[in-house]
């Protein structure tokens, strides 16, 4: 019933609850109501895929089997063969997107009438702008904002010729042979992205040399090794401290406190950080109430 009044258009849209959080940046989050996130889940398992096939393979965000940890093992593997790199933001990029723009590269992908209106509806239940804008929080914007880039990942790859690419959700590195080969490529994106897709990419640019490194998904990405991004180091801080506070204040037991530290030791997963570690406890050994454990 609920699907049938969702198709005929008989049902409102846009019944969202707004949140602020700040992990790792300060952040407007809309959620939506119950009844449009059933709406959204069973509208992106048949459009989904079809979105899906329309991405490159290094495209990582809202994807089955790849993710923040698959980009950053194949920025490294880039990052290793190439001399050069160029690393872009888009900015405000959900708030930004334009919806007409956006309406239209669906459908190019979707002819069905009755589909295709239904996520005309949900994209213009949301606007940050007259015509812009897609909420944070809603499984349709993680899906469509992934589509919404598909093209200058193309223009990159096939027009530009760059030797590598890689993508998560707006945030993209791409390699060259040369400084230059990566500015020229950087020319096209820009015009592609303003005339194409009315976005801005931020300033300053990162340009430079493999061998410096860069930080990418909350890691700092050498070729040789993969590093805590401060970012990273500032959460594992706080994730211990909070644990050993609750425990300190008996809140949790020594068991519940061993799981924190896991979760803590998580967040330095997969990186080069032993070193890093042990210096942590060094300077910050555990209270003794905690030494017993």
């Amino acid at each position: 019933m609920l699907g049938r009044a969702n198709l005929a258009g008989s049902v409102a849209l846009g019944e969202m609850r707004a949140f602020r959080i700040n992990d790792p940046k300060p952040r407007l989050i809309h959620a939506p109501c119950f009844r449009e996130r059933v709406l959204h889940h069973a509208l992106m398992t048949q459009a989904g895929p079809v979105l899906d096939r329309a991405l490159v393979a290094d495209t990582y965000a809202c994807r089955v089997g790849k993710g923040a940890l698959a980009a950053v093992q194949r920025a490294q593997h880039h990052q290793r063969r190439w001399p050069w790199y160029a690393q872009i933001d888009i900015r405000g990029y959900f708030a930004s997107i334009d919806q007409a723009t956006l309406c239209a590269l669906l459908a190019r992908r979707f002819k069905d009438p009755g589909l295709l209106a239904l996520m005309m509806r949900i994209v213009a239940a949301y606007q940050t702008a007259p015509g812009k804008g897609l909420p944070i929080g809603a499984l349709t914007s993680q899906q469509f904002a992934n589509y919404y880039l598909s093209g200058l990942d193309r223009l990159l790859l096939e027009d530009c010729g760059v030797r590598g690419l890689v993508r998560y959700m707006d945030d993209l590195v791409w390699w060259g042979d040369s400084r230059a080969a990566v500015r020229e490529a950087l020319a096209a994106a820009r015009a592609y992205t303003g005339e194409c897709l009315a976005l801005e990419i931020k300033d300053p640019v990162q340009i430079g040399p493999s061998a410096q490194g860069l930080s990418f998904c909350g890691y700092r990405i050498l070729p040789g090794a993969l590093l805590l991004s401060r970012r990273r180091k500032c959460r594992y801080a706080q994730c211990r401290r909070a644990w050993e506070d609750a425990y300190a204040d008996g809140l949790i037991d020594a068991r519940t406190l061993q799981s924190g530290y896991a979760c803590a030791l998580a967040i330095t997963a997969h990186t080069d950080a032993a070193a890093w570690r042990r210096e942590q406890l060094r300077r910050f050994p555990l209270a003794e109430p905690l030494a017993a454990l």
